[in-house]
């Protein structure tokens, strides 16, 4: 993936050949309460933290380029930037592979054709994805959103740009000397507030970080044996944070609920009837879930 900064300050960075603009707006926008980037007129406005600073990015798309603006000051390292926007849009992965592993799937062609181009929209920062993964256990996505938003907007830091807010997500020093109740007051039920303090100060006190789960040689286990981890939870995590293709978080509502759409059943598939229809996805699980949560929302 190549990128250039240009003369006056912006970046382009060319895409494969298999991408969607459209199709990563699609997943972007399904809620109207999320705080962590804003959408307007196809521009894409994310506040990142880069170096301790807060940098408020403008992404624009024309001629299969990414254009990456800096509406109030550019950021001190360039290299950052392209690294966070490479793994929010996952775009080392090679679709093509997926595309034609996947080619005489009777469950997944259709969807291929229909949002071809569609990335993982990940998120590249640990503590976020897992405690927003933590965030949304046995609760409806709604309400979830609604509780992401509170933590962000109580604990987060925020940009303000012609009486526009923009805010990045909480840091996990920030979350860490929390008490339970401070969290309890945003309606989070104890065990999460418990949990995700918890995640905060595993982080802090460096027993857990990105780069030690990337290389660990089972890093499902080392997040399981975390508190508040499940199967599922280090499923999503692997899945969108370490941009894991083979992650599969079988035991997800959306999965089984698109699924049975897909498949016209009258009932959920039960996760062994998951892993007998995912034999045909072996490597690429995570994408076939992607792609089939993204058929939930048509």
């Amino acid at each position: 993936m190549r990128w250039t900064e240009e003369l006056d300050g912006t970046l382009e960075i060319e895409l494969p050949p298999e991408f969607s603009y459209s199709e990563c707006l699609v997943f972007l926008e399904r809620s109207p309460v999320e705080v962590l980037h804003h959408i307007h007129d196809k521009h894409i406005y994310k506040l990142i933290i880069v170096n301790a600073e807060l940098i408020l990015i403008k992404i624009s798309y024309k001629d299969h380029v990414l254009i990456i603006e800096f509406p109030d000051r550019e950021p001190p390292n360039m290299d950052t930037v392209v690294e966070y926007i490479r793994n929010w849009f996952d775009l080392n992965q090679d679709l093509s592979s997926f595309y034609e592993a996947v080619s005489e799937d009777s469950l997944l062609q259709p969807l291929i054709e229909r949002y071809y181009g569609l990335r993982m929209i990940g998120i590249p920062d640990l503590f976020e994805a897992l405690t927003w993964a933590i965030m949304g256990q046995q609760i409806n996505l709604t309400f979830a959103y609604t509780l992401k938003k509170r933590l962000v907007e109580n604990f987060g830091k925020k940009l303000v740009l012609h009486e526009n807010e923009y805010w990045a997500y909480p840091s996990p020093e920030i979350i860490a000397d929390l008490q339970v109740d401070d969290l309890r007051n945003l309606q989070f039920t104890t065990r999460k507030a418990e949990y995700v303090i918890g995640i905060a100060k595993e982080i802090v006190e460096g027993r857990l970080s990105k780069e030690k789960l990337s290389s660990s040689e089972d890093p499902a286990k080392q997040l399981i044996s975390l508190r508040g981890i499940g199967p599922w939870t280090a499923d999503y995590v692997l899945m969108k944070c370490l941009l894991k293709p083979d992650a599969f978080p079988v035991a997800d509502v959306g999965l089984q609920n698109a699924v049975m759409k897909q498949l016209k059943w009258q009932q959920k598939p039960t996760k062994n009837e998951l892993k007998k229809q995912a034999e045909n996805w072996s490597g690429w699980e995570a994408y076939a879930t992607f792609y089939l949560w993204r058929s939930l929302y048509e």
